[in-house]
């Protein structure tokens, strides 16, 4: 047997039977009858019943609410299903069940700044936040926005507008003005929270002049009010007045008390989450107070196996669903690990200092941050003690099998390492982690637990080890509910239902692998198309990521000579230059490693990649530039200025 059909980890049974899957399965069995033993038994019965898997979850995970009778209506409808529709919970209610001195909140902000917040402080931060914004008028169905570091006071103030059944939206303070206000004014909400600036690389970022013109586009927010961060929360407030406030200011006249909680329909609406906007005003995804609660806790107890007491990091902004997934850890009992700043500041061991002094069990991030670790050399496991982590998770792009080789060589080899796979649409995952399967290299696991997940061919039939669309044949909880100014669901309909009829489509190119997993090979939408055969750009990212002069890639198709041809454009380690030699090893690299149909026509040499503000690299953009097309919104790139070296390229142009 060759080394590559070994698995690279492999749960021993001990570990199988002490699973929340195990214990999960015996209750299906107990309860319906049924004889299921494996994970694939219970996903096959829990996309064949949505309603009783569902039904189940809620039992099982001890929501807080009226489940009332039904659990599904209109099972045949995408859109169009309803999922438990006569039942009322409040999502603050279910995140807030734990009281105590324990803690629920671990914060670091690069190493500038620290702080410790038990149960009982959070609940007593959230009671006085209440108090102000109801004394504001909020109330059911209005919005709320903040532009906020991942700090606990952003997890206060989420926690305070969904008590109330009002609907929460975030972003990283990092945004521009347009951005901002792209996103935070099509919702019209009624109370801004913002920081007075933040720390990124070691260094202080004031943003005073921003949060003025900000605030002047948001002529809805009867209150903006500045928390406190670099110590200029007066200042800033000032600047901002009649509106402005600081957040001790806000919240003076209010003695913590118990919290209330009013409890709405499943389907209320709870989060707005925003697409990245690369190619517009970006849209508003809302989401749903009981899907949200359901999936989340699904992915935690199940597919994560996490416990009351575990101790759950996540590397991301508030400009990203995984701050939503992350958060949600409190339902389960957890401690979240709170970080904002440079994953590398003041050192590239920043991330293991913390996983070590806060004896991590969930260790999350993303594969760029992977693949840069592995570009810098380090070596973790060498330097940490990092026995507490139990599960290692990666997102944000395809984690490439050579990542999967790294982290099990340089940061630990004795623990699942799940590759997942959703996104902001569902603010939750299609495919991730199963606790008591193999991993596999490069591979996600396994479709998540009630997901009816699949690979389709362009004429719509299933296929196996074969490139298609990821798709999603039954309706699921955290489908959102609407999209924000969408009154007759057009837009939200042609975002995921007009390729196949009654069958979302996600917009990613993927395939199933012969173990059961999955492999995501790039958005769809970013497909290359050379000669008219599909190429994921993921898989060409895979091969160049390999050779260690190329920092980081992004290929797009450029319209040539009535065809589509590649081109590869590169940023290389400092001081290499792109010559005929390495110009060959890349390609060789790419031939050998995926095939001759993957290899670039042309490999360019570039400063910088464009990159969204959560990170990914937009191909799109690029494609745009290269086109002489214009990029319809620059707010949403993290570095838009890196766009001016793509356009009129001279060597694009034979």
């Amino acid at each position: 047997m060759s080394e590559a059909e070994h698995p690279l980890y492999q749960p021993d049974a001990a570990r199988v039977a002490s699973t929340h899957i195990a214990a999960f399965i015996k209750q299906v069995n107990a309860r319906h009858g049924t004889d299921l033993h494996t994970y694939k038994d219970l996903h096959a019965w829990s996309v064949g019943d949505p309603g009783a898997f569902w039904s189940l979850v809620w039992d099982d995970c001890k929501v807080i609410g009226e489940k009332g009778e039904r659990a599904l209506i209109h099972a045949d409808k995408m859109p169009g299903a309803q999922f438990f529709p006569d039942g009322r919970l409040n999502f603050a209610e279910n995140l807030l069940r734990k009281t105590g001195g324990g803690e629920a909140m671990v914060f670091w902000g690069e190493d500038k700044a620290k702080a410790r917040v038990t149960h009982d402080e959070l609940n007593a931060l959230v009671s006085r936040l209440q108090q102000a914004l109801k004394a504001e008028g909020v109330g059911v169905g209005d919005r709320v926005a903040a532009m906020m570091p991942n700090m606990p006071q952003t997890v206060a103030i989420m926690l305070a507008v969904a008590s109330l059944g009002a609907i929460f939206s975030s972003c990283s303070p990092d945004f521009g003005e347009r951005g901002v206000l792209d996103r935070f004014g099509q919702i019209q909400p009624k109370v801004f929270f913002c920081c007075d600036g933040y720390w990124y690389n070691g260094k202080r970022v004031a943003i005073a002049d921003k949060l003025v013109q900000v605030a002047a586009g948001l002529p809805s927010a009867a209150k903006i009010v500045v928390v406190p961060y670099l110590g200029e929360a007066e200042a800033v407030a000032e600047r901002l007045a009649p509106r402005g406030a600081t957040l001790d200011s806000f919240l003076e006249a209010y003695a913590p008390t118990s919290v209330t909680f009013e409890r709405v329909p499943f389907n209320q609406p709870l989060y707005i989450c925003f697409s990245s906007g690369t190619t517009g005003v970006p849209k508003c995804i809302v989401h749903g107070v009981g899907g949200t609660l359901l999936q989340h806790m699904k992915e935690h107890r199940y597919q994560s196996d996490f416990n009351e007491g575990d101790r759950l990091f996540y590397f991301s902004t508030c400009g990203w669903m995984m701050w939503n997934w992350l958060v949600s850890g409190l339902a389960i009992g957890a401690t979240l690990c709170l970080y904002d700043g440079s994953p590398f500041a003041p050192t590239p061991a920043i991330l293991f200092d913390y996983a070590q002094a806060e004896r991590f069990t969930l260790f999350g991030t993303s594969a760029k941050y992977i693949d840069s670790l592995h570009k810098e050399g380090l070596r973790p496991c060498d330097t940490h003690d990092l026995s507490s982590v139990k599960l290692i998770t990666s997102t944000g792009s395809p984690l490439a099998a050579e990542g999967f080789d790294y982290v099990y060589d340089a940061i630990k080899g004795d623990v699942p390492l799940a590759s997942i796979s959703g996104g902001t649409d569902i603010i939750s995952c299609f495919v991730l982690g199963d606790p008591t399967s193999p991993v596999w290299r490069g591979e996600i696991q396994a479709p998540g637990l009630g997901m009816a997940v699949d690979v389709w061919s362009e004429e719509g039939r299933p296929v196996r080890e074969e490139r298609g669309e990821l798709v999603c044949t039954r309706p699921f909880p955290s489908m959102p509910v609407m999209f924000w100014n969408d009154p007759d669901g057009a837009k939200y309909h042609a975002a995921y239902f007009d390729r196949f009829p009654n069958v979302w489509c996600h917009g990613d190119f993927a395939l199933w692998t012969k173990h059961g997993g999955m492999v995501i090979l790039g958005r769809s939408d970013a497909t290359l198309n050379p000669q008219g055969v599909r190429i994921g750009t993921a898989e060409i990212y895979a091969q160049v990521e390999q050779v260690p002069e190329v920092m980081e890639s992004v290929a797009i198709g450029q319209e040539w000579d009535n065809d589509v041809r590649v081109v590869l454009f590169v940023r290389l380690r400092e001081g290499v230059t792109l010559d005929d030699a390495l110009t060959g090893r890349i390609k060789t690299q790419i031939r050998t490693g995926a095939s001759p149909r993957h290899v670039p026509a042309k490999i360019v040499q570039v400063g910088d990649i464009p990159r969204t503000r959560s990170g990914k690299i937009t191909e799109l953009a690029v494609r745009e530039v290269v086109h002489g097309r214009p990029v319809k919104n620059t707010e949403a790139l993290a570095n838009p200025e890196a766009l001016v070296e793509y356009r009129d390229l001279a060597t694009l142009q034979s």
